[in-house]
């Protein structure tokens, strides 16, 4: 098994980086969908920009959330790749959860929307979107400087 991870690996690193810009491209666009639908909703856009956080996270933040899990797992489990007694898979480990946590909260608030149950003002959501940004700056800084 290990010499077929092996073989793989550069595939399924390439997989999986381009799963997560798909991912992130979702997670910085969708809460700024929110900004426009909590300001101007009421002004009969909210129909569309309903439709348009729908598509956003059923067309391609599901199957990329889906596809960077899977690929960094894969990636997880061929060995030599990670060195446990180093802080920096911890530190990614967990900004990584906390993006899935972030993207389910999203999912939530898009479920909201869609119900007309939608509470949070825009100047909540642009405050919110700040969230996958510092994120990734501490995946991406995680492993490729790896400060611990």
């Amino acid at each position: 098994m290990a010499e077929f991870l092996f073989s793989i690996y550069p595939w399924v690193k390439a997989a999986h980086v381009i799963s997560v810009i798909a991912w992130m491209a979702g997670l910085f666009y969708l809460p700024r969908l929110f900004v426009h639908n909590a300001e101007q909703g009421d002004k009969g856009h909210a129909e569309l920009l309903t439709m348009m956080q729908g598509k956003l996270l059923k067309v391609i933040m599901r199957p990329a959330v889906v596809a960077v899990w899977v690929f960094g797992l894969t990636l997880l489990f061929t060995p030599g790749v990670i060195d446990w007694s180093s802080w920096w898979p911890w530190s990614k480990a967990a900004a990584v959860l906390a993006m899935t946590w972030f993207h389910h909260w999203c999912l939530a608030r898009q479920h909201e929307f869609v119900a007309g149950k939608n509470t949070r003002s825009g100047k909540h959501y642009r405050l919110i979107n700040e969230v996958p940004t510092v994120l990734v700056v501490v995946i991406v800084v995680s492993v490729i400087v790896r400060p611990f």
